[in-house]
């Protein structure tokens, strides 16, 4: 069970739903559909399409990258032969048929919004990755889908007035893509320094948000220790940028989307789902150093 757990990397997970209650705080709260107490009971149904969608991407991952992770990780469950080719694209697959499943279930406009998710996560498995301006769009872009999956929770309406939100978390998941891909042999400082100026650009499009809506009171705190929390282990990254601190400045920035996604929350008046969502974070650190992150 360790084995099939380590590749659905559930830290991740934990920022997955996270996106889809931020979406969904900023739908019905933004476009004041109800008040910020109130939300479906039934979202839920959104949390569990996430987490299928996001771990079936990520097991799919590993299966397309078997031969490599033989010889850069050869501790990971298909190399080190602990789960098969043929087990793990089971999973896989299992995986994206219950988060297609699941956000039907919520309605029809979710499960479109699944199914750009899965082909958007299994092209990047097989073909987006490869390419280094194309990868991170291509990563960026299952994110910002994914927070349209949460904003369907209130309807189509929110979607055509929001989308442009998901532009943010498209740039965010570029930049973290970037910085990833000198996590094995070392980065370059113009590559980290390019993601540092991405993840202010993506702090300032929120406090924006946050001053149109007269909510920036409740969404500063969070924004700021979002800044905080990915700039520390970039700037050491910066400083010396050798494999090790590249993936730290990669965990940081995959984790602290918990914390963006607080921000969106607090930012749509839903202050006490912000703050839940807040305490995935320490709950999903513990998760990060038994399951690898990345």
């Amino acid at each position: 069970m360790k084995s099939y757990l380590q590749l659905m990397r559930p830290a991740n997970l934990l920022t997955a739903a996270a996106d889809v209650l931020a979406g969904a705080a900023l739908a019905f709260g933004a476009t004041e559909t109800a008040p910020p107490s109130a939300l479906p009971v039934n979202l839920w149904l959104l949390v569990l399409s996430t987490v299928g969608l996001y771990g079936g991407g990520v097991v799919l991952n590993d299966v397309f990258d078997a031969k490599l992770d033989a010889v850069e990780r050869p501790e990971r469950p298909i190399p080190s032969g602990r789960v098969s080719v043929g087990q793990a694209s089971v999973l896989g697959i299992g995986l994206l048929l219950i988060g297609i499943g699941a956000a039907y279930l919520y309605s029809p406009m979710s499960a479109w919004l699944a199914l750009i998710i899965a082909g958007l996560a299994v092209f990047y498995d097989r073909f987006g990755k490869h390419h280094a301006l194309f990868g991170p769009l291509n990563m960026g872009l299952c994110r910002g889908v994914n927070l349209l999956l949460g904003i369907s929770a209130a309807g189509t309406l929110p979607i055509k007035v929001l989308w442009p939100a998901a532009l943010i978390p498209v740039i965010y998941i570029a930049a973290v893509t970037m910085i990833s891909r000198g996590e094995v042999h070392g980065g370059s400082r113009t590559t980290l320094w390019g993601a540092a100026a991405l993840f202010t650009l993506v702090s300032g499009l929120q406090i924006g948000t946050a001053v149109e809506l007269g909510t920036l009171w409740l969404a500063i705190g969070f924004v700021a220790l979002h800044l905080l929390l990915v700039l520390r282990p970039l700037w050491t990254a910066i400083q010396q940028p050798i494999g090790p601190n590249i993936g730290q400045a990669v965990k940081a920035g995959v984790l602290s989307l918990i914390v963006m996604d607080a921000a969106w929350a607090a930012l749509s008046g839903h202050w006490l789902l912000a703050l839940c969502l807040l305490v995935l974070l320490p709950l999903s650190l513990p998760v990060a150093r038994y399951f690898a992150v990345t």
